[in-house]
């Protein structure tokens, strides 16, 4: 790991996070992307629109042309409906064939007062806090606190994986294409990786969405799991259609990280059904 972000960690001189990302860490070739959602987001929602926001590595400044995909969050001032996810998808599919250097985007979609609740408080209301870059509108940052990497952090940003599981399982059988196989490494290698990071967290005391960097600060207090850890945040940034692979994650990797994080975080507060 690089010394300076071992030493610094994402955090002030306080101790609390330090949002990461800005529009101005956009890369060059990103910004025309940027550009094109800022237009597209406020054209599609209008009024219903709070704010909108970018996060992960094009706005970290991480991205690679062609590999990397743009990731969005809208608040809208009401819960979501059928016609806003109807415009999120209309809008992904409109970018995704524009820009070449990006593959894929994907949207999510909230009300604003789910984003400010007390139920979110340490999941969403972090995650838009510390992780989102704001785009658009006003920032709902300024009604939220600061964090710091604690085990209430830990336990409401990951502390589901054990729910999660089952249905990795099913997923991981019902895929066949090497389209599909891809897809599901990517998304399970992610989650896996960052879960471990979160583990972790507060005893190594700060923040960092670099995947590699997370496996080895996960590696540092798990050294008999780290070369896994290592192996997923590999496939995290390149995926593979390898059946083994998925299975290795909902059979092994997955189950013993879920039961690892309940013993040390407890699990994820149950949300409302949707």
């Amino acid at each position: 790991m690089h010394s300076e972000a071992m030493e610094h960690r994402g955090l002030d001189p306080y101790g609390y996070f330090e949002r990461e990302g800005s529009l101005g860490r956009i890369q060059e070739e990103f910004r025309p992307v940027v550009a094109a959602a800022r237009e597209a987001i406020a054209e599609a929602y209008g009024q219903r629109l709070h704010s909108a926001y970018l996060y992960g590595s094009v706005p970290r400044g991480t991205a690679r042309p062609g590999r990397s995909d743009l990731d969005l969050l809208l608040a809208l001032h009401r819960e979501p409906a059928q016609d806003d996810r109807d415009a999120a998808e209309v809008l992904t599919r409109a970018l995704d064939e524009d820009f070449p250097q990006i593959d894929g985007t994907g949207i999510l979609l909230f009300g604003k007062d789910t984003l400010l609740s007390d139920a979110e408080r340490h999941d969403l209301g972090w995650f838009v806090a510390c992780l989102c870059t704001p785009l658009l509108g006003a920032d709902l940052a300024e009604h939220l606190p600061r964090y710091r990497p604690d085990s209430l952090l830990a336990r409401e940003t990951n502390g589901d994986l054990a729910v999660l599981l089952p249905g990795w399982r099913a997923r991981a059988r019902a895929a066949s294409t090497p389209q599909e196989l891809r897809a599901l490494s990517r998304a399970f290698a992610r989650r896996l990786v960052r879960t471990g990071f979160t583990l972790v967290m507060p005893r190594w005391g700060g923040w960092t969405s670099d995947l590699a960097q997370s496996a080895e600060v996960f590696g540092a207090y798990y050294p008999e799991r780290a070369a896994q850890m290592r192996a997923a945040a590999a496939v995290a940034l390149d995926p593979v259609a390898d059946p083994a692979v998925l299975r290795s994650y909902v059979e092994d990797l997955g189950p013993w990280l879920a039961d690892e994080y309940t013993s040390r975080h407890g699990i994820k507060t149950p949300r409302p059904p949707a």
